[in-house]
């Protein structure tokens, strides 16, 4: 059994505290300890630990005793957290997804001797890690992701409900996308490039431009035309374009009444009910992965992986708590087992290339109902 300690009590920080509980010993902190303490009651297990990863010495205190941080706090503390905790020489699976490149502290976790994996969540996440499996046996082309996490119902004006604070949602609406495009990669606004798909058990649903190959346009260069797209119903795109346009989501403050407030602070605040995910809320995880290139014999070949999730009532969590948390215990559990050894950054799609990690990882999510697809 193995000490873990996972920071950040949200809803998918919590799913991944109470998956680990069955096999390991689990502490869960948070700035919050109410967050902890609700999780706590759910799995009586879990060790409850107020924490604040923006105290350097008591975070670095913290985490002495553990075998494995696993990292869930919010994007925008992301990169400072993973760069203390490799400071603190420890080992760590994160899913924040800061919007800095973990690929640069790869030195440093070298130095220190840890083992850090980044981005471990469903997309990205999964989706690198099948990338990376078939990136050993293809001479790949080709490589397409298309996700969105939904709720079951569609509630006007936004069709939208999400696991996740209103500004990592936000963050992922104004970042510039890259895409790379005959072995170019080009910005394009995020939101752009709005498109009708048909999905099985769901219907049409619009994708659009976000920022989500992050490493592996550095990682799978060779590979010439790559595109992540993010999933939503139809309409939700023209209704955040407008609150963007309009500078709602700006981070610029502006006086109101000689208060000096930040247009995004207050349109988080006020999204935070209308896109706040009930507890026990139906929603689903829908995904498709599309790689082409040459096979082995030469071939042309073209392979898709769907995936389809729906919130469990069994164990009352969320499909994307699910499908994001599990392929991060997975990874954990992975690591704690002995399959993968290196020292330094690693993205999933370095995890995906060996394949008795790729094989434990598809294993671990069956086990838990997520299955993903595959058609050729």
């Amino acid at each position: 059994m193995s000490s873990i300690i996972v920071i950040g009590a949200g809803m998918v920080g919590g799913a991944m505290a109470i998956d680990l509980a069955k096999k390991h010993s689990v502490t869960l902190a948070d700035v919050n300890i109410r967050r902890t303490k609700q999780i706590q009651k759910k799995c009586p297990d879990i060790t409850a630990m107020e924490l604040d990863v923006l105290d350097a010495a008591s975070f670095q205190s913290a985490l002495k005793p553990f075998d494995l941080v696993v990292c869930a706090v919010p994007g925008f503390l992301g990169y400072h957290t993973i760069k203390q905790i490799i400071n603190a020489g420890k080992n760590a699976v994160d899913i924040s997804f800061f919007p800095e490149n973990g690929l640069d502290l790869d030195e440093s976790a070298k130095a220190k001797g840890v083992t850090v994996f980044v981005d471990c969540g469903v997309a990205p996440g999964m989706d690198n890690i099948i990338l990376g499996h078939y990136n050993e046996m293809f001479e790949l082309t080709d490589f397409e992701c298309l996700v969105g996490g939904l709720p079951k119902v569609k509630k006007w004006p936004f069709y939208y409900k999400a696991p996740f604070s209103p500004i990592d949602v936000i963050e992922e609406y104004t970042r510039p996308a890259r895409y790379v495009e005959n072995g170019k990669i080009i910005v394009r606004d995020a939101l752009s490039d709005c498109e009708l798909i048909e999905f099985d058990n769901v219907g049409t649903l619009e994708s659009f431009n976000t920022d989500g190959l992050r490493s592996i346009i550095y990682t799978m260069p060779h590979i010439k035309n790559m595109k992540e797209k993010t999933l939503r119903y139809p309409g939700h795109v023209e209704i955040v374009k407008a609150l963007k346009e309009s500078g709602f989501f700006s981070k610029k403050k502006v006086n109101v009444q000689g208060q000096s407030v930040s247009p995004l602070e207050v349109t988080s605040k006020i999204l935070f009910d209308e896109w706040k995910l009930g507890e026990t809320e139906p929603e689903m995880t829908v995904m498709r992965i599309t790689l082409k290139g040459k096979n082995k014999s030469g071939q042309t070949e073209e392979v898709v992986y769907n995936l389809y999730n729906e919130y469990s009532s069994e164990t009352q969590t969320s499909s994307m708590a699910r499908t994001t948390g599990y392929t991060a215990t997975a990874i954990a559990n992975m690591f704690l087992d002995g399959l993968f050894t290196q020292q330094g950054v690693f993205p999933p799609e370095m995890i995906g290339k060996r394949t008795a990690c790729y094989e434990y990882i598809i294993q671990y999510l069956k086990e838990r109902n997520i299955h993903y697809i595959k058609k050729t």
